[in-house]
């Protein structure tokens, strides 16, 4: 497994858990604390904790610490390894809307045709 793959699967990992995709949710507002991400979730600070350190581990979420607080916010390293997997998949996403068009373009003709065809 090479490095980027590595760094997208740990991304992943870390964004498929539930409580963890609404930490990033709610950070999306800007930066919060540790204590205030807790309350808002309703979960226990040890909890809120671990999940941070995951993310953190995962380049998604980054901590300043603000006289004795923690406050994350999302880190644009996590998601450009997301980006840079899903834009993998443009070629795929356009010959499939390729193939679409032509599709639609051939069953545009092909009523054209038989309107005309009704017409005589």
């Amino acid at each position: 497994m090479t490095a980027v793959v590595a760094a997208d699967a740990a991304t992943f990992a870390a964004l498929g858990e539930p409580s963890r995709l609404r930490i990033v949710d709610l950070l999306r507002g800007g930066p919060l604390s540790v204590g205030t991400i807790t309350e808002r979730l309703g979960l226990r600070q040890p909890q809120v904790s671990k999940h941070l350190r995951v993310l953190s581990d995962a380049r998604v979420v980054e901590a300043e610490v603000r006289h004795r607080y923690r406050f994350y916010r999302l880190s644009p390293a996590g998601f450009e390894a997301v980006a840079h997997w899903v834009d993998s998949f443009e070629a795929l996403w356009a010959t499939r809307l390729d193939a679409l068009g032509e599709l639609l373009d051939t069953m545009d003709n092909q009523k054209e045709q038989h309107g005309h065809q009704a017409d005589r």
